[in-house]
């Protein structure tokens, strides 16, 4: 029964083109990563090849940055009490919420950037900026400067695997590690300067 919907949700994505890509990556009902591999499918000759890379790439780029404005906008408009209420209903447990808020508060804004390559917290870190009421123009550069390797990777990964591209979860797999990775080390590094700064401020 899922996969008759996602099948169905892609095919519409499909239709729309670019628009489509966007509009998947917004709406996230189907997951990120398949939204822009299946936009690296119709980038692909196998996939008839109508979309250019750069382009799939734009608009998977403006989708998942209009998505996190949308969870940042939540946090600051609605703050704590209407998240607790309905954040099961975006899939946010309380427990990243409160990581990702203590993370905001202790090290800011840089905490974005880097969270945005680790599972799960990538998407809870938009909502403490915004109950942390990060400027908007910050917000929006940290966010698009993550999103845009992230797009990067999974459309190309998409296009190489054309007819296989439904493979995306398990080829993925090894490079996200690495992603992840690299993410903590950047994120220890990140807190530990700021942490020195601190310490020779006081």
């Amino acid at each position: 029964m899922i996969h008759q919907i996602i099948e169905s949700l892609l095919h519409f994505i499909e239709g729309l083109g670019y628009w489509g890509i966007m509009l998947g990556l917004m709406v996230e009902v189907i997951p990120s990563e398949i939204v822009l591999a299946y936009g690296g499918y119709l980038v692909s000759d196998a996939g008839g090849g109508e979309l250019s890379f750069v382009g799939a790439v734009i608009f998977g780029t403006i989708g998942g940055t209009l998505a996190q404005l949308f969870l940042y906008w939540l946090g600051r408009y609605g703050g704590r009490p209407v998240l607790e209420k309905y954040g099961k209903y975006l899939m946010l447990k309380k427990k990243h919420l409160d990581l990702t808020e203590k993370w905001v508060n202790q090290y800011g804004t840089g905490v974005i950037f880097f969270a945005r390559f680790i599972p799960i917290v990538r998407h809870a870190v938009s909502i403490p900026a915004g109950i942390a009421k990060m400027p908007h123009v910050t917000f929006l550069l940290y966010t698009t400067l993550a999103i845009i390797p992230w797009s990067i990777f999974f459309v190309y990964l998409g296009m190489k695997l054309g007819d296989n591209w439904e493979q995306i979860e398990e080829k993925a797999g090894p490079y996200i590690i690495w992603f992840i990775l690299g993410a903590v080390l950047l994120i220890i590094g990140y807190i530990l300067t700021v942490r020195r700064r601190k310490s020779v401020i006081q």
